[in-house]
Formats: C-alpha cells, structure tokens, sequence
C-alpha cells in the first residue's frame, strides 16, 4: 500500500531556514527605504533585478535522509523553492510480514507484522505432553488420556478448522480439552484463558461449539434408551438388586443454579434454594433414568425450576412414551416425589406403614439410591453444575446435555472417581402427600402386589 502526503520540515531544516534569513535581514534594512523609494519612481522591476528573487533562488535544501519511525518508511525529497508551486510527495511503504512472530527488518525498509497478544501456553503444553502422569491429567479433565484420545477421534471431522492466511486454526486436542477443563472445573474463563493461551471470547465460543459436536456426535451413541437385549439385562440386574421385577431404569431430577434470566423470570424462581440460601435463587432443571451402572438411558432437560418433578415427569417426552404405550413391561422407580403410575413406582408416603409396604420402601430406595449416586457424580466429575452457571439460558441445554454425555462415557469406560469430588446433593424433590390418590386402581393393586411378594419371597 502507498500514501502520499506533503512532508513537513524537521527540526534541523527549520532552523537553518530561520538563521539564513535572520542574517539577511540585518543586511537589506538598510536599503529597503532606498529600494522603494526607486520602486515608486521607475515603475516595476523587471524579474531579473528582483531581490526577494534572487534571495529565494540562492535557498536551497540538502538531501534529507531516510527517517525510519518504527515500521513505517518515510522518504523527504529534496526541492528547491523554484518548484514550491509542486505537491511534494512522500512514500509511506506497508509490508507484511512473512509471520506474527517474525521480527521487523532493518534493512530497506521496515516492515510491519501482524498484530497477536503472545500468551503462554505452558501448561497445555505439559499436561498435553508424554511426560504428564496420568493423574494429573486425569485430575483436571476428569478421565484418562485414553478416554480423552477417544473422544477426540470421535469429535475430530466435528470441530476441525481449516487453517487461514491471518492464523493457524486450534487443534483439536486443544479444543477440546478447553471444553472438558471448563465443565470439569467450572473455572471462570479468565482463568481458563490463561491456561490455555487463548483469547477469553475463544474459550468461550469453543466450549460451546464442543458441546454442540458432543450433543450431535456422541450423543447417539453414548446416550439413548437401550434395545430389546440391553433391556432384558437391565431388567435382571435390578432384579437381582431388588427383587422387583420388571425395572428398567431409575429416575431422579436435580436442579442447576442460573442467574435469573429477564424473561419470566418467576418461572424459575426456586422456592427452597431461596429458603436455603437466605437470598432469591433461581434454577433450571435436569430429569434423567439411569440403568444399575448409574448410565443415563434418558434424560429430559431445561423444565423452568418453580415446576415440581411430577410437572415435569407429565411433559417430557420419556412419560408420553410410556403413556402411550410404547414401552410395555417395563418400570421406572422414582422417589416419593413422583406420582404413582402404572409404569412407575413410588414409596409409600402415608402413615402407619405395614411390614410388607415397609419392606417395599427399603427395596425402592435401593434402587432411588443408584440414580442419586449417578447425580451425585455426575456433579462431582463436571464442577460447573455445581454453582450458579454464566451460560445463557438458551445455550445452557445443550451444556448440560454434553455434561450427561461425558459422564456416560466415563462410566462406560470404568473412569474411577476420587471420593472427594462426589458431590453431595441437598433434596430438591417436594413430597407428594398421598401418590396413589386419584390414579389408576390398576397400578395400586400392583404396588400392593410387588410388596406383598417382597415380603414372603425374603422369608
């Protein structure tokens, strides 16, 4: 690129312009008077007889030399005042260089680089490096480097990016590992950032490009309701766990803190968190049924959190299946916050509880406790559900969606936990008072049933 501009006299010039005529002065004082009294008898001067003419072809300039001012190049021709009446033009000279790391040249000409914040990227480098231990690792992204390699094949044509003229693209090791350190951690991106030795706005936008690719890619393979022959297995172990038949999943729904959207916000205000914490809370919603490993077969989120579990349970898409009847000879166990159906059992809430309700009671909590436990992970392994959360309310499921994906793939791939990270959960579910009140006769007689067998089955 070339400008051109009318350049301006430096220091040095301006005063060698000042003294000359300052000796010049003192000189032609004196005949000034004379000078114009001629000038009014004779008429005009010719040209050649001029003073001020002569004076002006005597001035001349040296050569300026090239004034180097940073990258830019700035050359003063030399003029004389017999051709002042000329634009005087200046070469301003824009080159780039070959990279952002290049250093400018001294030699013809600067040139100028493209502009990128050096940030360091020594702790990437290490934990993405052979000679990271495997639990330290494991510590920040909460699996191994095998799982880790695994997902990053599965999410490779996903999030690639193509290299540019102005910057090379992001890895996707890199990529995803900012994703996994974030959910994991649940570190402000300021942090994040530094770790990384990205812009904050970039770690940003890759967690949820990560979890987009996460919902779309792994979802449907780590994440769905099980076929026939996985179903058969699944019924068995928890038979053999609690001698109920029939049960294919356990239930449970937990809530996640949210700054409290503009939007309708009562319909998230939450009721007992605001009791608890002694300051108004507000929260969205996940509902999941996990199989007896505590993998999630299916999970329903975004509900706002002023709705109870029931509320929720009636318009998700898992309890219209069943109603419908979709899935036949298959139970779900929840806790006493769900109502009684015919494809769902619940404790007994009432009071005065006989030997054989008792004991069915033990037997349902055994099962509630595999979904809790799962929850209870699922927290401890991704940081970020465990406090009020930044995403924006309409990003927000498909975050929560890749959390439940990668918990998934963990206890899929025997990921061990450290105790210390299993999140304790606080009790969100509201007691229904009497669940069997207004449901099917059908499916009291069937509770009453199950209990009935529990009871002399175990003598």
């Amino acid at each position: 690129m070339e400008v051109t501009s009318i350049p301006f006299l430096n220091q040095e010039e301006y005063s060698y312009f000042y003294s000359f005529f300052q000796e010049l002065d003192n000189s032609t004082t004196i005949s000034t008077e004379n000078s114009t009294k001629r000038r009014k008898t004779d008429g005009p001067m010719d040209d050649e007889n001029d003073p001020f003419k002569e004076l002006l072809n005597t001035i001349s300039f040296q050569e300026a030399p090239s004034l180097d001012i940073g990258d830019f190049e700035f050359k003063v021709p030399s003029s004389s005042f017999d051709d002042r009446e000329k634009a005087r033009k200046t070469s301003l000279k824009f080159e780039s260089g070959p990279s952002a790391n290049e250093e400018s040249s001294s030699q013809g000409g600067g040139s100028r680089r493209l502009w990128v914040k050096e940030r360091s990227k020594g702790w990437w480098e290490h934990i993405n490096s052979d000679e990271c231990p495997n639990d330290e690792f494991k510590k920040a992204f909460r699996m191994s480097k095998a799982t880790f390699n695994m997902i990053c094949e599965e999410l490779d044509a996903a999030v690639t990016k193509k290299d540019t003229m102005l910057r090379m693209a992001i890895p996707v090791r890199q990529r995803v590992a900012v994703c996994l350190y974030r959910l994991a951690t649940g570190d402000p991106l300021r942090t994040v950032s530094g770790l990384f030795g990205l812009g904050i706005s970039t770690c940003h936008k890759l967690v949820l490009e990560v979890c987009a690719a996460i919902k779309n890619v792994l979802m449907p393979k780590f994440l769905q309701w099980p076929n026939d022959e996985r179903l058969e297995q699944i019924k068995n172990e928890f038979g053999s766990i609690s001698g109920i038949p029939d049960v294919a999943g356990a239930i449970y729904t937990t809530h996640v803190s949210i700054i409290a959207p503009k939007v309708n916000p009562a319909a998230y205000y939450n009721k007992k968190h605001t009791e608890r914490n002694q300051k108004p809370s507000y929260s969205t919603t996940v509902q999941g049924v996990v199989d007896p490993r505590g993998v999630f077969t299916d999970i329903c989120i975004g509900y706002p959190g002023a709705m109870s579990n029931d509320q929720i349970l009636e318009k998700s898409v898992f309890s219209q299946r069943f109603n419908m009847g979709h899935s036949k000879n298959v139970r779900v166990v929840g806790n006493s916050s769900y109502p009684l159906l015919d494809w769902l059992l619940v404790p007994y809430t009432h009071q005065n509880h006989t030997w054989s309700q008792h004991s069915f009671n033990e037997k349902i909590g055994d099962v509630q406790q595999i979904a809790k436990d799962a929850f209870m992970r699922l927290k401890g392994r991704w940081a970020c559900l465990q406090k009020r959360t930044e995403v924006k309310l309409q990003d927000l499921p498909v975050v929560l969606g890749a959390c439940c994906v990668l918990h998934n793939i963990c206890e899929m791939n025997n990921e061990t936990m450290d105790e210390s990270l299993i999140f304790d959960l606080i009790e969100d579910e509201i007691v229904v008072g009497d669940n069997a009140k207004g449901k099917s006769v059908n499916a009291v007689q069937v509770r009453d049933s199950i209990a009935h067998n529990l009871l002399h089955h175990s003598h």
